[in-house]
């Protein structure tokens, strides 16, 4: 694990914050430092145990999709290297695994698309016949394709707490309804073209989620992370079959081995085997270089 980042040490810039996966650095009043380290979190706990380079997967695969999606959603980078904001012997840090943003207003939700029916979606239309309030046919079976993608926003909950799914009708008492409607429309649009993309190179973007900000101006911008395997549940398409669980490219790896243990999925979280940590950086590194290589 010696070269795994657990946690950033910038001494050169303050500290914002440290979320699940990134730490937060203030640059000036204008621009942030983001490192995107290797920690895990599963069912919204951070686990004791790092995935030696998975930082670096998470940020290039975010940095390609934030270049091929421009068209589709500007992004909150700023095209400065990282390197250059810290000191000497910081760079190390930051290399491979960080990016400088603009400070933007986040909104208060994540954008949530699912084009398949799994996780607690399928639990949810199970019961409902409908995911997050949103009306389904009837018939459908565990990993069906959806007709249209849909849009099933959530909160944004803190490190230690669990994101909660919410109305489109709590949404717009959150942020309106005018922005609800154009977070919906532009975080399908993005999924839609990056699970165009994906299909093409053998993997099915089952959901995801997004994180959006708004600028000085209310300009709609994309932040966080874009279609990682740490937001996105990523299919090996050849393995595909409607009716079961497929296998993974991403982090559901870990959580169905987490399934298998006696734990309540609190904090502390369980401590991972070798073998579990080595194939899950496996996943990830495919997942990379199926979409961008």
């Amino acid at each position: 694990m010696a070269d795994a980042l657990f946690e950033s040490s910038i001494k050169s810039l303050p500290l914002i914050a440290r979320g699940k996966v990134r730490d937060i650095y203030a640059i000036d009043d204008e621009k942030m430092l983001i490192v995107t380290t290797d920690r895990l979190s599963a069912f919204d706990v951070i686990l004791p145990d790092p995935i030696p380079g998975k930082g670096k997967v998470l940020t290039a695969v975010s940095n390609f999709w934030f270049g091929k999606l421009a068209g589709v959603s500007p992004n909150h980078l700023t095209g400065i290297a990282p390197e250059s904001v810290v000191t000497a012997d910081e760079r190390d840090q930051v290399e491979g695994r960080a990016i400088v943003v603009r400070r933007l207003k986040p909104l208060p939700i994540e954008a949530v698309v699912r084009g398949y029916l799994i996780g607690s979606g399928w639990v949810d239309y199970s019961s409902t016949g409908a995911v997050c309030g949103v009306a389904l046919p009837h018939g459908l079976r565990m990993a069906s394709r959806l007709p249209t993608p849909i849009f099933t926003p959530a909160t944004k909950a803190a490190a230690g707490d669990h994101d909660e799914n919410i109305s489109h009708a709590q949404t717009q008492a959150l942020i309106g309804d005018a922005l609800t409607a154009q977070v919906q429309e532009t975080a399908i649009a993005l999924y839609s073209a990056a699970a165009e993309h994906a299909r093409s190179r053998g993997i099915i973007i089952a959901d995801t989620k997004f994180e959006f900000g708004l600028d000085r101006d209310g300009n709609l911008i994309l932040i966080d992370e874009a279609l990682t395997p740490d937001s996105s549940r990523f299919w090996p398409a050849d393995q595909y079959q409607e009716g079961s669980n497929p296998p993974s490219f991403d982090k559901q790896f870990v959580r169905d081995y987490l399934e298998t243990l006696d734990w309540n999925k609190q904090a502390p979280g369980p401590r991972l085997p070798v073998d579990i940590i080595e194939r899950t950086g496996d996943k990830y590194r495919e997942a990379m270089h199926r979409l961008i290589d």
